[in-house]
């Protein structure tokens, strides 16, 4: 899948929250802080529907979106992104520096205790 823009995941962070929706729809729910026109928000579903990450069906004279990528799924492609360009593909180094950087909370470091407990067994 094509990268995802940051613009364009706020369009699909509306419909990760409830879809179908109409572009309508989705202008009234994305931040105010974004302060975008109608045509940006279009213009950026255009773009999604593109990518094959957003559906549209027609219903009278206007579009529903739907999205086709799942949240976890861009997650993931986002995720390994960000570790393969920084940290050369490798989660400790990431882990290491957050750590490093005081960046963990108590209940980060629970958390990650946890998970690594799970996946030894």
């Amino acid at each position: 899948m094509e990268r995802i823009s940051e613009g364009e995941q706020a369009v699909l962070e509306v419909l990760w929250r409830q879809a179908p929706l109409s572009a309508t729809d989705i202008i009234d729910r994305i931040e105010p802080s974004r302060d975008w026109s109608a045509s940006t928000v279009k213009t950026l579903l255009a773009r999604l529907v593109a990518k094959g990450a957003v559906s549209h069906e027609g219903e009278g004279r206007r579009f529903l979106y739907s999205p086709l990528l799942t949240r976890d799924a861009f997650l993931a492609t986002e995720s390994r992104r960000m570790i393969d360009r920084l940290f050369g593909g490798r989660a400790a180094p990431l882990v290491a520096h957050l750590a490093e950087q005081d960046q963990l909370s108590d209940r980060d470091l629970a958390e990650i205790e946890a998970l690594l407990q799970s996946l030894k067994s």
